[in-house]
């Protein structure tokens, strides 16, 4: 069973017992979170499309770590004009295990066109 779920702008596809990194979010280390922008469960042959989110369903997850990823180094530079920046960046992440997913009951979504 999985589920896609949004946070922080992105979409992540979640399974129970992964660890992911995410946006930062404002939780502390231990912390349980919950998301509730579930866009998409699939248990096997069954899958429930959301639109937008699935009504209904819900993600848990544990925080395990707050942190800072690998620094990108930002270089601008023209040639013969005397002119050279550098600059870096660390991203934050939150690192997350997923508990659960639960949803209103997983129902199978066809989509049917009788034009076709």
């Amino acid at each position: 069973m999985y589920a896609v779920i949004k946070t922080g702008g992105k979409q992540y596809r979640v399974v129970e017992g992964e660890t992911l990194k995410v946006e930062k979010l404002d939780v502390e280390e231990g912390a349980a979170v919950e998301f509730d922008q579930v866009l998409m469960i699939a248990d096997g042959d069954q899958i429930q499309v959301g639109a937008p989110y699935v009504e209904g369903a819900r993600v848990t997850a544990t925080v395990k770590a707050q942190g800072r990823g690998p620094k990108v180094r930002i270089i601008k530079f023209r040639r013969r004009k005397h002119y050279r920046k550098t600059q870096g960046h660390r991203q934050s992440y939150t690192e997350l295990k997923i508990g659960g997913i639960s949803g209103a009951g997983v129902a199978v979504a066809v989509a049917s066109n009788p034009e076709a």
